[in-house]
C-alpha cells in the first residue's frame, strides 16, 4: 500500500466514523503485538474504536471497497499473536462495545457486546445469582469476544466446559459488511449447519464478532472444597490427577504446577509452598456432594504418596487458586517466556511430562510447566533471553508438539493457532483439511482482507 492510498483509506475512514479513528503512534504501537511476546515490525494503518454494529460494518464497507487488512482486536491479551497488526493494516477495536443487553435468568442467557471483559460480565450477573462458566486465567483482563475468538478455556472447563459450550447465538459482520445472525436463544436448534460453532475459535478470520448470546449458570450452592497436594516430582503429580479422572471424580478444578514453576510463584507471591513438594496439584470440588468427593480424592492422593490436606474454607480455597493465576506474573520475571499451549488425552499427561524433561536435557532449555490437569491441558513456558526466539527455542518447541500429536494430542488447546503455529497446522490436520479450510474461509472473506496471515 502506497503512501497516497493509505490516506485516502484514512480519509474514508475519518469521513464515516469521525473521531473514532485514531493514528496515534502509541496506540498503533500498542496494537502491534499481544501478550504472546512476539511483535510486528511495522506500525499498522489506523485504529478504528467500534462502538456500535454500525461502525463495524462501515469500516468493513470501506475496507472492502479499498481492499484494505483488517485486524480485529479486543483486549489485545492473546496469547498466539492473532490479534497483531502491521503496516497497511486497520485494526479494528471492539473494547469500547462493553454492553450488556439482557440478562435473561428464566432462560439463562445474556447478550453481550463482544468487549465487555469477563469478570465484569460475571460481576454484573452475580446479582442476578448467575454466572458465565468460561474461565480463562486472564478472566480479569481478556473480553468475552477474545474467549469467543480464541475458544478459551481455563480452570473450571472440565467440569463446565470451554467457550464453545456456553455460546447460544452470535451476530457476526462479513468482510464485506453483511451482519448475520447465527445460532438461537433455544436450548436445541438444529436448523442449518451450525456457524455458531465455525465462529467460535475462528482467530477473526471469518467475521467480526459484534454481538453474543451466552449461556449462563446458576451460581453454585453447597460446599467448597478444596485439595492443596504435593509431590515429589511432576510425574507423579500428572499420574495422581490421571487416578482421579479414572476413578471417575469430576472436579471443577484440578490445576498441576511442576517444580520450576512452584518456585517462581513462591519468589514472586512470597510464599512457601515449594517447602511442602516439588510438585503441586490443587484440586477444588463444588455442590452438593463436594465434601465426599473431596475427601474420596484425598484418600487416593495420599495413598499415591501425597501430601495433602483439605478445606471446606471458601476462602483459602480461593487464596489457593489465586496463587496458580499467578504462575504467567512469575514467570515473566525469569526472562523471556514463549508460553505454549498444548492438549494430550488426561491419561496421557504423565507421559507428556516425561517427554517435556526430555526436551529440556536434550536442548537446554528450561520448560516450567503448568497444566489444567482435569482436561490434559498443559502451558509449557520456554525461557530465554533477549526478545527474539533463539533457533534452538524453536526445534525444542518443534519436538514438543511432535511428542503432544503422538500422544493423540493437539497443537492447542485454548490459545489459538495465530501466527506462532501456523508452520505445525498441517502436522495435525493433514494438508486435504488445510486447504478445506483455507476454502472455507475464501467463502467468508473472497478478498483475504480479514486478519491476513494468521491461522494458514
Amino acid at each position: 500500500m502506497t503512501a497516497d492510498t493509505g490516506s485516502s483509506v484514512i480519509a474514508q475512514l475519518v469521513e464515516a466514523l469521525g473521531e473514532k479513528v485514531s493514528t496515534d503512534a502509541a496506540g498503533l504501537s500498542a496494537a502491534q503485538a499481544d501478550q504472546s511476546g512476539h511483535r510486528s515490525a511495522t506500525a499498522p494503518l489506523a485504529i478504528v474504536d467500534a462502538r456500535s454494529i454500525d461502525d463495524v460494518q462501515q469500516t468493513m464497507r470501506i475496507a472492502t471497497r479499498t481492499r484494505t487488512p483488517v485486524v480485529t482486536r479486543g483486549a489485545g491479551t492473546g496469547l498466539a499473536g492473532a490479534s497483531i497488526a502491521s503496516a497497511g493494516q486497520i485494526v479494528l477495536s471492539t473494547a469500547s462495545m462493553t454492553r450488556v443487553l439482557e440478562v435473561n435468568e428464566a432462560d439463562l442467557l445474556a447478550v453481550v457486546e463482544p468487549g465487555i471483559i469477563n469478570a465484569d460480565l460475571n460481576a454484573q450477573l452475580a446479582q442476578h445469582g448467575l454466572w458465565f462458566a468460561p474461565d480463562p486465567a486472564s478472566r480479569a483482563i481478556s473480553t468475552v469476544g477474545g474467549n469467543i475468538a480464541t475458544n478459551a478455556g481455563g480452570l473450571l472447563c472440565a467440569k463446565y466446559g470451554v467457550t464453545r459450550d456456553a455460546v447460544l447465538a452470535l451476530k457476526v459482520v462479513l468482510a464485506d459488511g453483511r451482519l448475520i445472525s447465527t445460532g438461537h436463544r433455544s436450548v436445541k436448534g438444529v436448523t442449518g449447519l451450525d456457524l455458531t460453532a465455525l465462529m467460535v475459535g475462528s482467530e477473526g478470520i471469518l467475521g467480526v464478532i459484534v454481538e453474543a448470546t451466552v449461556r449462563l449458570r446458576r451460581v453454585v450452592e453447597g460446599e467448597i472444597a478444596t485439595i492443596a497436594a504435593f509431590f515429589d516430582t511432576v510425574v507423579d503429580a500428572a499420574t495422581a490427577s490421571a487416578a482421579l479422572t479414572a476413578a471417575g471424580l469430576q472436579p471443577a478444578v484440578m490445576e498441576l504446577v511442576d517444580p520450576k514453576t512452584l518456585r517462581a510463584i513462591d519468589d514472586f507471591v512470597g510464599g512457601d509452598l515449594s517447602s511442602r513438594g516439588a510438585a503441586h496439584l490443587a484440586v477444588q470440588f463444588d455442590g452438593p456432594s463436594a465434601a465426599a468427593d473431596a475427601r474420596r480424592a484425598l484418600d487416593i492422593l495420599t495413598e499415591m504418596g501425597a501430601d495433602a490436606d483439605l478445606t471446606t474454607d471458601r476462602a483459602e480455597g480461593e487464596r489457593l487458586l489465586a496463587t496458580r493465576r499467578a504462575a504467567h506474573a512469575s514467570l515473566e520475571r525469569l526472562g523471556t517466556t514463549l508460553i505454549e499451549d498444548i492438549s494430550v488425552p488426561r491419561s496421557a499427561m504423565p507421559a507428556m511430562f516425561s517427554e517435556i524433561e526430555t526436551i529440556e536435557r536434550k536442548f537446554g532449555v528450561s520448560i516450567p510447566t503448568l497444566a489444567h490437569a482435569g482436561d490434559g491441558n498443559l502451558h509449557p513456558n520456554f525461557v530465554f533471553e533477549g526478545p527474539e526466539v533463539p533457533e534452538h527455542v524453536w526445534r525444542a518447541a518443534d519436538e514438543l508438539f511432535q511428542a503432544a500429536l503422538r500422544l493423540g494430542g493437539t497443537l492447542t488447546g485454548e490459545h489459538g493457532v495465530g501466527t506462532l503455529k501456523k508452520r505445525w497446522l498441517a502436522a495435525e490436520l493433514g494438508v486435504d483439511q488445510v486447504e478445506l479450510q483455507r476454502q472455507i474461509k475464501t467463502v467468508f472473506d473472497p478478498l483475504g482482507i480479514l486478519n491476513p496471515g494468521k491461522v494458514f
